[in-house]
């Protein structure tokens, strides 16, 4: 038996059907989303993996034993923020000989973004008590890291900025 075409339907080319259009979207969306990721990749630095790893790993028994010579002079830290002139207070307290001529460096590090990053040299102003000008943090977590400038000693906190104007650095972990 022999089929043949009804004349009295009319066909359209396939083009003007909407069913081949609906099915190549599907993956041409995909392809779209592809270059727009691998944009965002290449235009992006996350910042989260160091040039320097192999480095950073080789010296992280002088980073364990700077905190211990932190606990072992008793150092503890806790600052406030000056919202009004974004100026930063910190009080040292421990067994640490404080000579007038001291400072101090605290850096600030956000977990995710490094070109948010900042150190602050902060200067003795009073036996204990230092002083240093920040600038502006957005809000969020942030990592901070104190120690002196010799770098035989170092302490570690967070700080939620925007939420509290006072941090706590102690000899432990972050």
């Amino acid at each position: 038996m022999i089929i043949m075409p009804n004349p009295n339907i009319k066909t359209q080319p396939w083009y003007r059907e909407p069913w081949p259009w609906l099915l190549m979207s599907g993956p041409a969306v995909v392809v779209v989303a592809g270059f727009v990721t691998l944009w965002l990749a290449i235009a992006s630095d996350d910042g989260l993996v160091a040039d320097d790893y192999y480095k950073q790993g080789l010296t992280i028994n002088q980073t364990l034993q700077r905190n211990e010579a932190a606990a072992a002079l008793g150092l503890r830290g806790e600052g406030t923020l000056n919202p009004a002139d974004s100026r930063l207070r910190l009080v040292l307290t421990g067994r640490y000989p404080l000579e007038k001529s001291q400072s101090l460096r605290l850096r600030i590090s956000h977990p995710t973004r490094a070109g948010m990053d900042q150190v602050v040299v902060l200067s003795q102003v009073e036996k204990g008590i230092f002083e240093g000008q920040l600038v502006p943090l957005v809000a969020g977590r942030w990592l901070l890291t104190l120690e002196n400038i010799e770098k035989t000693w170092r302490l570690n906190g967070t700080w939620q900025a925007q939420q509290t104007n006072s941090f706590i650095l102690e000899s432990g972990g972050r």
